[in-house]
């Protein structure tokens, strides 16, 4: 159960990242952001009470909020490169960051000790997010953004492993504690970019459900590792990209480079390593 809850985090991050890249086209990449973190507050609060709480502690509330700077922080450190037209660079070095230091971490300081089917599965996934998240057309844009994509995905491994930390008494609550904590680090950018055009109501209403779609995959994922170890719940959760790339072919009718193919092929060896240690 635990790794087909981190598959479903996969998903829904992946239908959130889709929708979200298709609506930073239409107004600036922030006020997506903001109103998403808006939108997974409101479906984390509404998501609390079918998960008991026997016991918050301040602890759990802490985890929960510095979960949350790692979100914010890992977001905006991705906008900043994609910004520099860095996409070739800056997304899969975050995304290979992002899956490469929990693991790290979960066995140097959690003490956690994958099957050997399972470390030919991270062998495995590793590659497959740098594959899967390059670009078809190859991109283009300073090598000085790699040290944007290597901090996002810095923010994004403290988002996974903070999070991980919160006690099961705590139910939701951490990913309600996050989603504010990601609000409160995205408003400075967020009023940076007030002097923007406003983007239509139907714009700021879809980027609230992509940041509902990404809570429910934190939801997913905490609720992963409460069953399974973090290093497997971050590996399967990290396979994300993926599901952009395959959302482009069959929707947007996009053509996958050879590299491209090849991480889908090397992403879905992972997941049956992965499942099956």
């Amino acid at each position: 159960m635990g790794a087909l809850l981190a598959l479903a985090s996969a998903a829904c991050y992946g239908l959130s990242d889709f929708a979200g890249g298709l609506l930073s086209r239409h107004t600036h990449a922030t006020h997506v952001a903001l109103a998403g973190q808006a939108g997974g507050l409101v479906l984390a609060l509404a998501a609390t009470p079918l998960a008991t709480a026997a016991a918050v502690s301040p602890a759990d509330v802490g985890w929960g909020l510095l979960s949350g700077v790692g979100t914010g922080v890992g977001m905006l450190l991705l906008f900043r490169g994609l910004s520099r037209a860095a996409m070739s660079v800056v997304v899969p070095v975050s995304a290979v960051g992002g899956v490469a230091l929990p693991v790290l971490a979960g066995v140097v300081l959690l003490g956690e000790r994958p099957s050997l089917a399972a470390w030919a599965g991270i062998g495995v996934a590793v590659p497959a997010l740098w594959l899967v998240s390059r670009p078809r057309d190859g991109g283009s844009g300073p090598v000085a953004a790699a040290g944007d994509g290597l901090l996002a995905g810095a923010g994004i491994a403290l988002q996974y492993l903070a999070l991980a930390q919160a006690g099961p008494a705590s139910g939701l609550w951490p990913v309600v504690a996050g989603r504010v904590a990601a609000i409160g680090t995205l408003l400075v950018p967020a009023l940076a970019a007030a002097r923007r055009p406003r983007p239509p109501a139907r714009v700021t209403l879809g980027a609230a459900a992509t940041g509902a779609a990404a809570a429910l995959a934190l939801v997913c994922y905490l609720l992963a590792t409460r069953q399974q170890l973090v290093v497997i719940a971050v590996v399967l959760s990290s396979l994300y990209p993926a599901i952009p790339v395959l959302l482009g072919i069959t929707l947007l009718r996009e053509r996958l480079s050879w590299t491209q193919t090849a991480g889908l092929g090397a992403a879905g060896a992972a997941v049956a390593l992965l499942t099956a240690g």
